[in-house]
């Protein structure tokens, strides 16, 4: 078991490189990184004490976080802030709009947390999000606020909820007709979203609700 250093000289906090890599958080090949490129990252140099053993004060690791954090904050991708907050796009709209060249380049605090979801007809899900759901990442990132979101819009994401919602029998119904009949499921959101008068997403919701498979 490794200990995390930490250790007084004179008065003054130092800390090994098991303990820089508990107090910035990061892991502890990045603090070698960090260590092996100090000159690209500036990170501040090291001393030893009698027996050798190296050692970074930790004034001068608080220092190199928050220049390493305003450097990092400094290379993030130009946001596309045009459109209208409440209009939903795809991944790949999502990954144009943060500057990514590609939809596999999403984080997943927005590929775990869609704003709606279309179950396809082989089973995919495509996940869709609010323009004001792409720019409030995006403001995450930089601790800025967003002037896109509308006031409503504020506070934790709700769950989508059909626990006690009526078409839930008729999305049953219309599986049990698909199951005793031996077909696929091919086309039946389309079925079911022209059974009740409802948007294609929307029904397919309500299957996977049946199905327990309900998307969060």
């Amino acid at each position: 078991m490794t200990t995390v250093a930490r250790r007084s000289f004179h008065d003054r906090v130092a800390l090994d490189r098991d303990g820089v890599a508990a107090h910035t958080g990061a892991a502890r090949t990045t603090v070698i990184n960090w260590i092996q490129n100090r000159a690209r990252f500036g990170f501040p140099n090291a001393f030893t004490d009698g027996s050798g053993r190296e050692w970074f004060w930790v004034d001068d690791i608080d220092a190199f976080r928050v220049a390493h954090k305003a450097a990092k904050l400094a290379e993030l991708t130009k946001v596309d802030r045009t459109g209208d907050p409440n209009e939903l796009v795809t991944s790949g709209e999502a990954a144009r709009i943060l500057g990514y060249s590609s939809y596999r380049n999403l984080p997943d605090e927005l590929t775990g947390h869609p704003d709606d979801i279309e179950i396809l007809s082989d089973g995919r899900r495509r996940r869709f999000w609010y323009r004001r759901t792409v720019w409030a990442h995006a403001d995450a990132r930089t601790g800025r606020r967003s002037t896109g979101h509308a006031p409503r819009t504020t506070g934790p994401r709700k769950a989508y909820s059909y626990s006690d919602d009526p078409r839930l029998q008729v999305a049953a119904d219309l599986l049990a007709e698909v199951k005793a009949a031996g077909r696929d499921r091919r086309g039946l959101g389309a079925e079911l979203a022209r059974r009740l008068g409802i948007r294609p997403r929307t029904a397919q919701r309500l299957l996977a609700a049946v199905e327990g498979d309900q998307p969060n």
